[in-house]
């Protein structure tokens, strides 16, 4: 495939009938092969119409959300909001066909025996009397990202997204911060009736959904979705647990430190929180195209594969990564099959989550740019809490490198992003103990749901103000900003898991950096191989499962924060 830039690549609606037809034709071919090598010729038949309808349906959602106003690709993100379930019941019959064949042993032996074991939970996640549901489901999902595309906040005169106002909730001017949480939340209590519809709509059709497939509630089909190969509700529990017994205590530690700098009363308000130093919190040099070419050096100098990769990225234009009207918030990285290449969505403004973005997201890339000639396609990519050590650890081996995305907040940067590794894991942890309620308990009301999320503020965050003084986030309804809640449920424990184990890559650099990269380097090439905890022992890595794991990183990242030299730092 040539390296054709974004923009040029070709979007064509599929056929529906005619990409059904196709698939019923190489179930049939595969149900009724003699040989392994007719089987073997299904298999990779399949496997071409599943690149080409796959890469179709990922260049309509990239470019349906990067602008959202664009009327042409609303109208492709419609149509496969209502032909994506229609494909997965096509897909459903092919992985039942692929499941009984009598070649699954050697097609396990050629092609993994991950992508079959994969296959059963899938089709436990599935059945045809839960394709309208689906549909329903897209629909609201489509509609929340809209409406927080479409904020406009009004804020000193001018008017801004939510990604755009950002800057502002980390100004170091007190007065100004709070005003701008609290116009940002002005924003979200005008629309919360909405917020409120969608989320109801999303937790019953779920929760119908998971009771069409034989469960008491969502929560188990939630699983599955998530492809949870190797752990379970009682793994998470446990792994819950033991954030609140060391991460709570250290995050605290943390907060009432941060307070003092500040010089403002703890628990802080949800505005003094947000601000690091009273000098401000670091922010990046330069322009985006400096923040681009700082993150080109870093990957040109980090190793040849690196830089062979990010060159691929700025030659054929697969990173959108400003801030503009219209666009859904939030960065993510998604694969084009078709060209083998990875595309990467942020929203730049002007904080040091622009670096972040271009190291978190470049990591899922990176690692998917590793693995693109992996046969199948599916095993390019592990589950989600695998592919966000990618993401996360390579936060961490740009630390050699923040100079030249800092330049002079380079020690605040580098303090921050620490402290902020160690204080996600309680909000990540909180929002995946959240999600268990809501779904276990489907009918209560927008109130009683703000009430669990507050409840859970005091246990996970007790170093917040819960106080009113914000409208919307002091009030405890601050999930409803939080997009994987209503679009990816069950999704964010993944990146708590994956940053206890990015935590360990951080504790192997301090003591020998390039040892830590080659570790980093044999956990990516296994691309989605295996099972998360199998590639963690294959690449010589602490389960976080293992609550000595969690402790582990806990104490030497907690003794690094306490010794680190603020002098001078505001």
């Amino acid at each position: 495939m040539s390296r054709i830039k974004f923009k040029d690549m070709p979007y064509v609606r599929p056929d529906l009938a005619a990409v059904k037809a196709a698939l019923a034709d190489v179930t049939e071919r595969l149900a009724s092969a003699t040989t392994y090598q007719e089987a073997k010729d299904a298999f990779l038949a399949h496997e071409k119409c599943h690149i080409d309808v796959t890469t179709m349906g990922n260049l309509a959602y990239i470019r349906h959300s990067i602008d959202t106003r664009d009327e042409f690709y609303k109208a492709e993100s419609d149509f496969w909001n209502v032909a994506g379930p229609e494909i997965q019941a096509s897909e459903s019959a092919w992985r039942k066909a692929k499941l009984a064949s009598a070649f699954r042993p050697q097609l396990e032996e050629e092609f993994g025996a991950i992508d079959f074991l994969n296959d059963e939970i899938q089709e436990r996640a599935f059945c045809e009397a839960i394709v309208a549901d689906l549909q329903d489901e897209n629909r609201l999902v489509n509609e929340y990202s809209r409406l927080i595309a479409s904020a406009q906040v009004a804020f000193e005169g001018g008017t801004y997204t939510i990604s755009q106002l950002s800057p502002f909730k980390n100004d170091a001017d007190d007065a100004r911060r709070l005003a701008a949480w609290k116009a940002e939340g002005a924003w979200y209590k005008e629309h919360q009736a909405d917020l409120d519809r969608i989320y109801d709509g999303l937790v019953h059709v779920r929760d119908t959904m998971g009771r069409k497939l034989g469960h008491e509630n969502y929560r188990p089909m939630g699983y599955d979705r998530m492809l949870r190969n190797c752990y379970g509700k009682t793994d998470v529990e446990q792994f819950r647990a033991a954030v609140v017994k060391y991460l709570v205590p250290v995050s605290d530690s943390i907060y009432r430190a941060q307070a003092e700098r500040l010089g403002v009363p703890y628990p802080l308000s949800f505005a003094d929180a947000a601000l690091m130093f009273r000098s401000g919190n670091p922010r990046p040099q330069g322009t985006p195209d400096d923040i681009l070419a700082q993150g080109k050096r870093f990957y040109d100098e980090l190793s040849p594969e690196s830089s062979e990769f990010f060159r691929r990225m700025l030659e054929q234009d697969l990173l959108d990564v400003l801030s503009t009207p219209g666009k859904e918030a939030g960065g993510y990285c998604e694969s084009l099959y078709a060209y083998r290449m990875p595309f990467i969505f942020a929203n730049f403004n002007g904080t040091q989550h622009d670096v972040e973005v271009i190291t978190h997201e470049a990591g899922h890339a990176f690692a998917g740019y590793l693995n693109r000639d992996r046969i199948p396609v599916s095993t390019i990519w592990p589950t989600m809490e695998s592919c966000e050590v990618h993401s996360m650890s390579m936060e961490f081996f740009a630390w050699p490198w923040c100079e030249g995305f800092f330049g002079p907040d380079t020690r605040k940067y580098l303090y921050s992003h620490l402290a902020g590794a160690i204080t996600f894991i309680p909000y990540g942890t909180m929002v995946d103990h959240f999600q268990h309620v809501m779904y276990e308990q489907p009918n209560l009301t927008p109130a009683e749901r703000h009430g669990v999320w507050r409840e859970l503020l005091g246990t996970y965050m007790p170093w917040l103000r819960l106080d009113g003084d914000i409208p919307f986030y002091a009030d405890g309804e601050g999930w409803q900003r939080q997009l994987h809640i209503y679009g990816h449920p069950f999704y964010y424990i993944d990146y708590c898991l994956a940053q206890t184990v990015a935590l360990e890559f951080w504790a192997k650099m301090q003591e020998d950096r390039l040892a830590a990269w080659e570790q980093y380097m044999a956990y990516s090439r296994l691309g989605g191989s295996m099972t998360f905890v199998e590639l963690l022992e294959t690449a010589g890595l602490v389960s976080p499962f293992d609550e000595a794991c969690l402790r582990g990183v806990c104490e030497t990242a907690s003794a690094w924060l306490s010794a680190y030299d603020l002098t001078g730092i505001a």
